[in-house]
């Protein structure tokens, strides 16, 4: 048994002796001491970190040249390389780390308040083929999601807001009085023909900021441009007929409707 334990302390004798012991301190360069540095034999598990003072020790059990590499946040990463066995109280001085930041260019430019992503809802023939509309512009929209269909009234109601809040628009001009004279208890109707534009642009969701005097949503009616060929539309409805007149040449457009 004794000879067990002198075996074991001769054998721990010669580990100790094969182990080298690296050591140093760490500081900036207005030599004030690095906490936290990591330290460590590149390619291996040997290392240690510096203490309040910047100290540092580990042990290796390296041989022959190796490298030493020191890194710390916002300091550049140290690297020697050398002899194991010269790596004792070494001075290890830090430089700061110098971040470049690309350069910012500044361009100035210009905004433009517009509705480009508009989108043509509905086309005239759409108007007139919508079996609720009879030929009204209004009532098509009103078969639109998010709209409000008031029987005794027939104006444009979206989510839930008055027929005030919701503004017409044509060519970018806005129409204070977009619906024909009723009676009491009777819906209105739109006084103009789908016939006269070119596309009806409807939101009920966001819209410009260019047509900022709408609470609700936006009516968009553009105007067909000038017309190459005169025209004369007729049209029989349930609730009146219209009277429609182009002319060739010239924008001139005659539209009537009469109500029974």
């Amino acid at each position: 048994m004794k000879n067990l334990y002198a075996i074991l302390i001769l054998l721990l004798v010669f580990k100790l002796h094969g182990q080298t012991k690296i050591s140093g301190v760490v500081t900036n360069a207005k030599k004030d001491p690095i906490v936290g540095a990591n330290i460590y034999l590149q390619g291996t598990y040997d290392g240690g970190t510096s203490d309040d003072n910047g100290k540092f020790s580990f042990s290796t059990s390296e041989t022959g040249t190796q490298t030493l590499i020191v890194s710390f946040l916002s300091y550049e990463t140290f690297t020697m390389v050398g002899d194991v066995s010269y790596m004792k109280d070494i001075v290890i001085k830090l430089k700061d780390d110098v971040n470049t930041l690309d350069a910012v260019v500044l361009s100035a430019g210009t905004f433009s308040a517009g509705d480009n992503s508009k989108v043509n809802v509905l086309k005239p023939l759409d108007v007139v083929t919508t079996a609720s509309a009879l030929g009204d512009f209004v009532g098509a929209l009103q078969t639109l999601p998010g709209t409000t269909t008031v029987a005794e009234d027939g104006r444009l109601f979206v989510r839930g807001g008055d027929a005030n809040e919701t503004q017409i628009f044509i060519d970018g001009i806005r129409v204070f009085t977009p619906y024909t004279p009723t009676t009491n208890n009777a819906p209105t109707r739109g006084r103009y023909s789908p016939f006269l534009f070119d596309g009806i642009t409807f939101s009920t969701g966001g819209y410009s900021a260019e047509y900022g005097q709408a609470l609700s949503s936006v009516l968009l009616l553009n105007t067909i441009d000038e017309p190459d060929q005169e025209k004369t539309d007729i049209g029989v409805m349930s609730v009146g007929a219209t009277l429609g007149n182009t002319k060739n040449g010239r924008i001139a457009r005659l539209a009537l409707m009469l109500l029974i």
